[in-house]
């Protein structure tokens, strides 16, 4: 069935090209997350890169389905003159081939044109951290006073306590939170679950906010997400990314700021004082301990930062 509607969609046209290349895309998209399961956000994400392909593609009279390893080079070298970095250039290409595994695997093509592509060469950058005291000041900043501050200081105390991704945060709900053994239970990519202690702090927190200041934003009307906006709905990423650079802003943390921050932050500060980094692997279930493994040159800079401001000879 899917090679037949696969087969319809590229029917040429007296152009040579294919009939509706977005019909295709969307037929793969519909396919992997079938399969595997993708979020929202990763099929955004491949969606954006076909396009943006395809449009390239149409501007020069190429068929993005009959597009060649040249035809991709050049789609990549132009993004990369026009200043996009090579991890974003990598990432791209990326898409490109689980898109072309796909159509090989469909059999509509007999070749996969990035086959042969390498990925753009990068240097292993390191995420950006925050040190404790930083985490510390940031924390301390919400007006608690204010139901919306209360919230607000909630949500960034379980975010430095369980290192969860914003995704994550912003769509937990109430049956998810666990007070009375201390754990949250979390639906990550590919839905995947995993169980993520709570701290003493962050329970007292959640448990005083859940208990007064969520009742009094929702002002008797109900939802089940944990951390509600005025308009009893989930908050959205944009909205909590404007919330920490607000209070980053006012705590005087000059340094580039995102909710993926505090993750870092999470994640370093672990190792920074003795955890086992396959623990951090599954707190912030990645499935690969390689993803994980980048905190730990983190963790280094970190102590060799140390070492060379307090050791006699450092």
């Amino acid at each position: 069935m899917a090679n037949n509607f696969l087969h319809e969609t590229f029917t040429n046209t007296g152009t040579g090209l294919s009939q509706d290349p977005k019909v295709v895309i969307d037929r793969f998209l519909d396919t992997i997350w079938a399969e595997r399961g993708l979020s929202e956000n990763t099929l955004g994400a491949y969606r954006a890169d076909l396009l943006a392909l395809n449009q390239r593609l149409t501007s020069r009279k190429v068929d993005l389905v009959h597009a060649t390893p040249a035809d991709i080079l050049e789609y990549i070298s132009w993004r990369v003159d026009g200043g996009v970095k090579p991890q974003s250039a990598g990432r791209q290409l990326s898409s490109f081939r689980r898109f072309f595994r796909h159509l090989l695997r469909e059999r509509v093509i007999a070749e996969d044109p990035t086959s042969q592509i390498a990925m753009p060469k990068t240097g292993r950058t390191l995420p950006q951290s925050l040190t404790e005291k930083e985490v510390e000041a940031l924390l301390v900043t919400p007006i608690i006073s204010n139901p919306l501050g209360h919230r607000d200081r909630a949500m960034l105390e379980l975010l430095y306590a369980t290192g969860v991704r914003v995704s994550e945060l912003i769509n937990l709900k109430l049956s998810q939170v666990n007070l009375n053994q201390g754990v949250l239970r979390i639906i990550g990519k590919g839905d995947r679950e995993r169980l993520i202690p709570l701290g003493d702090e962050a329970q007292n927190w959640l448990k005083e906010f859940i208990e007064g200041p969520r009742m009094k934003i929702l002002l008797k009307r109900q939802t089940e997400y944990l951390f509600p906006t005025r308009r009893s709905d989930r908050m959205t990423r944009q909205s909590f990314w404007y919330i920490i650079k607000r209070y980053a802003k006012k705590a005087g943390i000059s340094k580039k700021l995102s909710p993926h921050t505090v993750r870092h932050a999470f994640a370093t500060h672990l190792l920074n004082n003795g955890a086992d980094l396959r623990v951090v692997q599954l707190l912030l279930g990645h499935s690969d301990v390689s993803t994980t493994q980048i905190y730990t040159h983190v963790a280094q800079e970190r102590m060799k930062e140390l070492h060379s401001k307090h050791h006699p000879r450092g």
